[in-house]
């Protein structure tokens, strides 16, 4: 059975970096496209960066030039490196699959998320 387990939450101040981490068990890792998604307080579930399993990675605009979402394969995790965090970046953050390049298609149970909070 599939299992997410999410890491790398904290505070940290606007202007900071944060990496987060996504360990993969199950088969899904290596079928699927996978990504970050996250919720912030009182809104929906919104996915912010994608990677292919050829490598192939997109962004939601609002994450652009300062996220990076790098797999791992052989540790079948997943990261999301977080540059110059906005106080819009707080929110819990939940990997899942995805497919094709940016499109939401989550296929296994969602984990327990890591909490961001962008604070000064």
């Amino acid at each position: 059975q599939e299992q997410l387990v999410e890491s790398g939450g904290g505070l940290v101040q606007p202007g900071g970096s944060l990496r987060l981490s996504c360990v993969v068990s199950g088969s899904i890792f290596s079928i699927y496209a996978m990504g970050w998604y996250r919720q912030a307080l009182g809104n929906e579930r919104e996915l912010v960066a994608t990677i292919t399993s050829g490598g192939s990675k997109h962004y939601a605009d609002s994450v652009k030039g300062r996220f990076t979402i790098p797999r791992d394969n052989a540790k079948n995790t997943v990261y999301l490196q977080m540059n110059n965090v906005k106080p819009e970046d707080t929110g819990v953050y939940y990997c899942n699959t995805t497919r094709g390049t940016f499109t939401v298609y989550p296929t296994a149970a969602w984990g327990q998320g890591t909490q961001v909070t962008v604070s000064s």
